[in-house]
């Protein structure tokens, strides 16, 4: 029993020491020649030229989170559709549980009108 944890100490320890170590090595062998372009803060798109401090719409980040969550939880389904001919009736009524609980999810979005474009 003993033996056991102490392969789990063994493992801890090395996901705590390698990537320091790798973190620690990249920054002594990497070339270190800054200039002003490369210390510049990057961002996509061109140069702005009026204030960039304005209000954006929430819901464009709303969209993309309602992707997400439904994306994810798709991924979910994913085990069941690969193994559909091997699984018991109690898994296949999980799943259609699952599915219900997605499109509940989906109707109370769309009833909250967050799905159309403004």
């Amino acid at each position: 029993m003993l033996n056991q944890w102490l392969y789990i100490g063994i493992f801890f320890i090395i996901a705590m020491f390698l990537p320091a170590v790798a973190i620690f090595l990249a920054r002594i062998l990497s070339p270190k020649k800054p200039t002003k372009i490369k210390n510049s803060v990057y961002e996509c798109g061109m140069e702005t030229y009026k204030p960039t401090w304005i209000q954006f719409k929430i819901q464009y980040y709303l969209y993309g989170l309602i992707f997400l969550i439904f994306d994810v939880e798709i991924v979910f389904l994913f085990p069941f559709a690969v193994a559909y001919g091997k699984l018991a009736l109690f898994a296949v009524v999980e799943a259609i549980i699952f599915i219900l609980i997605l499109l509940g999810g989906y109707l109370y979005v769309w009833r909250k009108d967050a799905l159309t474009w403004q």
